[in-house]
């Protein structure tokens, strides 16, 4: 049998090839990979205006930029942390939408306006997602709604507008959900999250009852919205009376008012006869008095005829009465 011995310099010597076109080939592999996305990153910070200086040397690997962090072999964008470094004006489409990997965006605390790009709804990892201080505007982002992995999200301090989506309850793993101080209104919906520990709409412009699943966070998660009520808030005013009564109990009030106006019909009929009765009697009397005022006065005879005429009156009258 053939022996091939192999010098010790020359396995050190195929180890190290090995090694070294690992490394080539993992450096080709970031490189590849943070291209892209550091293309991405440059757009987004050249075409949005900031007031603090962000020194990101274009030379350098973006995972070393400033905010920015990748994972443990930096083949990927994992964080973008920019806080109140200045940034004005709208989010540019086409820009941190395709940092598809992303898990943290933090840009909280700036002067952002408009409203939330749709093209957010590439973040598919995201997690933490923090908009708040912010003046973002429009209706609740329908683009979040897609970001089912988010744990965390914060709109707070915008003026974001509209009814909050029943969609939100497509983020089944969204733990704390932050909207005060915003002009959302309409009812709040149903959200049924049961990893949902902290919860916030304080001053907002929402009406109607807190939906029973919600009823559980404190009451300063609701307050400032004038028409919001129920539990954990003061109980809601019955818009319409309730409960309806039975038909039996429903009668017996109409009968009642029924009674009511034949009782004061019967008064006014009372009085008028009254009235009625009290003009006949006025006319009967005025009428006794001018007849009596039409009959002659007979005429008063003198003495002795009188006399004479009485006895043949009495004789007439005594003959009369014996006929």
């Amino acid at each position: 049998m053939t022996r091939v011995v192999l010098s010790s310099g020359f396995v050190s010597s195929v180890a190290f090839f090995v090694a070294l076109v690992v490394s080539q080939l993992g450096r080709c592999g970031v490189n590849s990979e943070s291209t892209q996305e550091k293309q991405a990153l440059i757009d987004f910070l050249s075409r949005t205006p900031h007031e603090t200086r962000v020194d990101w040397n274009e030379s350098t690997s973006a995972c070393n930029w400033v905010g920015v962090g990748c994972d443990a072999n930096r083949s990927s964008v994992y964080y973008l942390r920019l806080p109140g470094v200045g940034l004005v004006g709208n989010i540019p489409a086409n820009t941190i939408g395709r940092l598809t990997q992303l898990r943290v965006l933090s840009l909280r605390s700036n002067r952002l306006t408009g409203s939330v790009p749709p093209d957010f709804a590439n973040l598919k990892f995201l997690r933490s997602l923090y908009l708040q201080n912010n003046q973002f505007s429009g209706g609740f982002p329908s683009s979040l709604t897609e970001l089912t992995r988010l744990s965390r999200l914060d709109l707070s301090s915008n003026k974001f507008t509209g009814p909050i989506p029943f969609s939100v309850n497509k983020l089944t793993s969204l733990s704390r959900l932050y909207l005060q101080k915003n002009g959302f209104n309409g009812t709040l919906p149903g959200i049924n999250l049961p990893s949902l520990t902290d919860f916030n709409v304080s001053d907002n412009r929402l009406n109607g009852s807190i939906p029973a699943r919600l009823s559980k966070f404190p009451a300063p998660s609701f307050a400032g919205n004038i028409d919001l009520c129920g539990a954990p808030l003061p109980p809601c005013n019955p818009f319409f009376p309730s409960p309806s009564p039975s038909p039996s109990a429903q009668i017996s009030p109409l009968r009642h008012r029924k009674s009511k106006k034949l009782s004061g019909g019967a008064i006014a009929g009372i009085a008028v006869g009254a009235a009625l009765a009290a003009i006949l009697l006025a006319l009967a009397l005025i009428l006794c008095l001018s007849r009596k005022r039409r009959e002659p006065r007979k005429a008063i005879p003198a003495a002795g005829a009188g006399a004479g005429e009485s006895a043949g009156a009495a004789g007439a009258s005594a003959s009369k009465e014996e006929v």
